[in-house]
């Protein structure tokens, strides 16, 4: 049995697929199973899986069933006494299993996570900032998902996830964010305050239609019976749109957080009719980060930066 089992659900993104492979199997703990589960790929998804690492398991659906379906078949298959995630465009700090397991074990919790860094798709820093500290994610949960980089961050014990149940595929937006709610249940996490996380963003995860972050957020909020923060993810759904460059449908989120009494955000929606950065790198950039954070991840992702292009694998 292995240590770690890790679950890279991936669909359609060869060419990012390798290095996040790297990333993992290059982990200072090296007592894990990797598991690939390609969620209905029609490109060379299948040829970049097919490693010689021995301990990388391929599974296949036939059709695409959705990340949550396949993050919960790796689930299904995983020996490890750990299990972590992955998403297929991320990359980890090679020592973020290590420390993550090291401060779970010391205080007792059955799951930890860890601090982030957002990317472009050259692999350079956007920016980032140190995560809140365990309680107050616990005091966060009931709002929003104050866990940032969704999947790929948290590593949680195999008992107790089998306990809990795994991703809702019914949920697109927010099937993150209600697994860590019932994990939560079972006990608070452990945290690593260091950014081992690096979070791409790029073309092929914008939301187009953010729509269903509003409605999730509903439905989680029926589901527990907690005070979810929906201006809170009326801002979000606006920050998304204007991600994809949807400026007119960003004002209108914005709208409805001032009709629910957020004023501040009358001069977010006049930011995003005039400012030029929206639907651009730029737009992360003038929000910067916290400097000597995204320094120390500099440190370890610029080893990932290889010569003759961002996507050039170094398995």
């Amino acid at each position: 049995m292995p240590l770690v089992s890790v679950i890279i659900p991936t669909r359609n993104r060869a060419h990012l697929l390798s290095r996040t492979v790297d990333s993992v199997l290059k982990q200072a703990n090296q007592d894990l199973e990797v598991i690939i589960v390609d969620d209905g790929s029609t490109d060379d998804t299948a040829a970049v899986a097919a490693t010689r690492d021995a301990r990388i398991t391929v599974l296949r659906n036939p059709e695409s069933a959705g990340v949550s379906a396949a993050r919960n078949r790796g689930i299904a298959v995983a020996r490890g006494r750990w299990i972590a995630f992955c998403d297929d465009d991320d990359l980890w700090a090679p020592n973020k299993l290590q420390e993550q397991l090291t401060v779970a074990v010391r205080s007792g919790a059955h799951w930890a996570y860890a601090g982030d860094v957002n990317v472009d798709d050259e692999l350079q820093i956007l920016g980032g900032g140190p995560p809140p500290d365990p309680a107050a994610v616990i005091a966060l949960l009931p709002r929003g998902n104050p866990l940032a980089s969704g999947g790929s961050n948290v590593v949680v014990r195999s008992d107790i996830l089998a306990t809990v149940g795994g991703f809702d595929p019914r949920l697109r937006r927010t099937e993150d964010w209600d697994l860590w709610i019932r994990i939560a249940r079972k006990g608070p996490p452990a945290c690593v305050r260091q950014p081992l996380v690096a979070y791409r963003f790029h073309r092929g995860n914008l939301v187009f239609e953010p729509r269903e972050m509003v409605d999730e957020a509903r439905q989680i909020a029926a589901r527990y019976g907690y005070p979810v923060d929906l201006t809170a993810m009326q801002r979000r759904a606006a920050w998304a749109a204007l991600r994809a460059g949807r400026r007119f449908l960003a004002v209108r989120y914005y709208a409805e957080a001032v009709a629910r009494g957020d004023i501040r955000s009358i001069l977010r929606a006049a930011f995003a009719l005039v400012n030029p950065a929206v639907g651009t790198e730029a737009l992360y950039r003038r929000f910067g980060g916290d400097p000597r954070w995204m320094a120390q991840a500099e440190q370890w992702l610029s080893t990932f930066r290889a010569p003759g292009g961002p996507e050039q694998s170094l398995i």
